[in-house]
């Protein structure tokens, strides 16, 4: 949110600025440049003074005209008809490159920051949908069946291992686990968050001996997620799950509930096969 509300005040400055430099450019349109004052002055001091007086004449005129175009007034003496004078070449090309630059900077402008801003607010934005960080309901009958060939139900979205609990050690979790984690126990259901506690690597599940296995360092966990073997300071993290008939809500919008202590074995699964790591 913080960040999103840092961007939004970018784009604002961004948006600022370019209007303080296109008014900057309007206010110091049509002045001479520094070389026609200087060929000005040279003309002068060579000519004499029938030479200054026309010059000077004629500088004033365009030091009037450039008064008028920027929407000032101009005082003249009553009875006195103004001199038209053609726009200096020199003064007409820097006008013309301003314009040029100004409106470049405008189009760009326009074309880029909007879209861009839209972009990354829209990345930056809380969604509504379910994902991680909210929360994410999945079918139970889905994960029944991938349970039916002994394999974890993984949930992408969620970054958790959905497993089943058995029934016989509800008496030995209600002990060891909180409430928020021992009522989808009840249910049948336990959410493991995929990463290790030892150094966060992503355990995967290894089949051969029915355990969470991490490559990284060798921690082991059995089936619902109690530490086995390895340097894992405890057994994995925990979703709280909520279970409405055929659907499985896991909540990680909040901070992953931390894996029970070690020692903790209250299903008493040993490996089933050789370990994978």
């Amino acid at each position: 949110m913080y960040i999103a509300i840092l961007i939004i005040g970018f784009l604002i400055a961004a948006a600022v600025s370019m209007l303080v430099l296109v008014k900057r450019g309007t206010t110091t349109r049509g002045a001479l440049s520094r070389e026609t004052k200087s060929r000005d002055a040279s003309l002068v001091s060579s000519a004499g003074t029938e030479i200054e007086s026309v010059e000077t004449t004629a500088a004033r005129a365009r030091g009037d005209e450039t008064r008028q175009q920027a929407g000032e007034l101009v005082p003249r003496d009553a009875g006195t008809i103004a001199e038209w004078t053609p726009m200096d070449a020199e003064e007409l090309s820097v006008s013309r490159r301003m314009f040029f630059n100004r409106a470049i900077l405008m189009v760009g402008g326009l074309a880029v920051l909007p879209p861009f801003g839209l972009s990354l607010l829209a990345f930056l934005w809380p969604s509504g949908a379910g994902g991680f960080g909210s929360k994410v309901v999945v079918k139970l009958s889905d994960a029944q069946a991938t349970w039916a060939n002994k394999l974890p139900y993984y949930v992408p979205s969620a970054r958790t291992y959905l497993q089943p609990y058995p029934s016989e050690a509800l008496v030995a979790a209600k002990k060891a686990y909180s409430a928020d984690v021992f009522v989808g126990m009840e249910n049948g259901v336990v959410g493991l968050y995929q990463k290790c506690v030892h150094l966060g690597c992503r355990v995967p599940w290894c089949a051969a001996a029915q355990w969470f296995e991490c490559p990284c360092h060798g921690s082991k966990y059995d089936r619902v997620g109690e530490k086995r073997d390895g340097p894992a300071p405890r057994g994995l993290d925990h979703w709280p799950v909520v279970v409405t008939g055929d659907e499985v809500s896991i909540d990680t919008s909040g901070t992953a509930i931390p894996g029970p202590p070690i020692g903790t074995d209250t299903t008493k699964q040993a490996a089933e096969g050789p370990h994978c790591v």
